[in-house]
């Protein structure tokens, strides 16, 4: 259990984070789904009613939509563009491609079945992460979509006017802000870790370049 726990940290750190701050969303939510019917003396809510809601699935789905959506562009622009510098770059100086050849591991025992399989499995396992990144993001983007739709014609019919169809709602300007708003941010930090890990260093994390490395060494 011990050994378990000490391979698996990160991941169930991460996932206990995760928990955490979704229930965290859950509770204050509906508190503030509540507090809104209360002001216009609408029926209070419970806690199951509100996970099935258009405004909390579409909150949820706009933010892991852009996660998402950062982290497929993060893994796919680092398999050729650099950052000179930045220990997230692989090094400019060095002969492409970086990764060596599968074909030449095929023969390997403990290579992954994919690389053995050669042909396309091979070709397409060579692109499996950006692959699983995109499908995740189209996914989110999708659910995003459909229950900001569903909410936008609740409002509209809460305010006597017709709900607007899914087609009106895509071009509408609120469903790319709510998109919008997220992709700007989710951009910037990763640009701006991109050049902080430049200059600066978190010892001990493979983020990092070591403390002593030069500014100027690209990769860790």
């Amino acid at each position: 259990m011990k050994t378990f726990l000490r391979d698996n940290g990160l991941t169930l750190a991460l996932l206990t984070l995760f928990l955490i701050s979704l229930v965290g969303q859950m509770l204050s939510g509906l508190g503030v789904e509540n507090q809104e019917r209360f002001e216009h003396q609408m029926p209070l809510i419970g806690l199951a009613q509100f996970l099935h809601s258009a405004q909390f699935l579409s909150a949820l789905f706009e933010n892991w939509e852009s996660e998402f959506l950062q982290m497929w562009t993060y893994v796919t622009l680092t398999a050729f563009l650099f950052q000179r510098g930045s220990p997230e770059s692989k090094d400019p100086d060095k002969p492409a491609p970086q990764d060596r050849d599968p074909a030449l591991d095929a023969d390997q025992p403990d290579a992954p079945w994919p690389v053995k399989a050669g042909g396309f499995v091979r070709a397409l396992y060579g692109q499996s992460l950006g692959l699983a990144l995109a499908v995740l993001f189209l996914i989110s983007f999708t659910l995003h979509f459909t229950h900001s739709a569903q909410l936008a014609a609740e409002e509209a019919q809460m305010h006597g006017q017709p709900p607007p169809g899914l087609l009106e709602h895509l071009h509408s300007p609120q469903f790319w802000f709510e998109s919008f708003q997220n992709w700007q941010s989710e951009f910037l930090s990763t640009a701006v870790l991109v050049v902080l890990a430049i200059v600066l260093r978190q010892r001990g994390s493979p983020e990092s370049k070591p403390v002593a490395a030069p500014n100027a060494q690209t990769g860790t």
